[in-house]
């Protein structure tokens, strides 16, 4: 009898430590998680060096996490726009600050240093282009899915939000409903980064 109690609290044991077992699901997301942690210290690793104004070391760091992460984070677009502008990629960091506009609006963190760094940007931009020089190596965020925040909606670029695109002609202004946003002026996450890569298709 006892032999039997044994053995039944023996296979009662086997079972619970079974049931215990993470199954692959979260075997995968536990990796993932832990993936993403580390990327997310190495975000911070190159805020560090560029606070310290080692743009150089800071860009490696942000480059690799670009590289790894699966949706880049909207603060990375303003932390890569600005280190980009300090290593005078001016093009890349016109790019990476107008991103994080668009994901933020006037109401984020960072809103206000991002206009500031991109009017900056621009008035150096334009005066690379004329004296033609240009930067290469250049990471643009079309290469990359934008994570849009906890909404997952975005202001239209194309429209700013007005669902109307106006267009100056010879006999005045031209008005025509905006081909890619809805009726409020807003795009799902997965429409504005098609509309990054040049891919989203017009609704009308």
């Amino acid at each position: 009898m006892r032999h039997t109690i044994f053995i039944f609290l023996l296979i009662l044991v086997a079972i619970q430590t079974y049931a215990q077992r993470p199954t692959v699901e979260e075997y995968k997301m536990q990796q993932e998680q832990l993936k993403k942690s580390a990327l997310l210290r190495e975000l911070d690793s190159g805020v560090y060096y560029m606070d310290l104004e080692a743009y150089a070391t800071a860009d490696t760091k942000f480059r690799h996490v670009l590289e790894n992460i699966k949706s880049v984070p909207s603060d990375l677009t303003f932390y890569f726009g600005k280190n980009s502008f300090y290593l005078k990629k001016y093009k890349q960091s016109i790019d990476w600050l107008t991103k994080y506009i668009q994901l933020k609006g006037t109401n984020g963190q960072y809103s206000e240093e991002s206009a500031s760094l991109l009017k900056l940007a621009e008035t150096e931009y334009l005066k690379e282009k004329s004296n033609e020089r240009q930067k290469a190596g250049e990471v643009l965020s079309s290469n990359y899915d934008i994570d849009c925040g906890p909404s997952g909606k975005v202001t239209c670029p194309v429209c700013k939000g007005d669902h109307v695109v106006i267009k100056k002609t010879a006999f005045g202004s031209e008005y025509t409903t905006c081909s890619y946003c809805n009726e409020h002026g807003l795009l799902t996450c997965e429409q504005y980064n098609l509309l990054l890569r040049g891919e989203l298709k017009k609704a009308n």
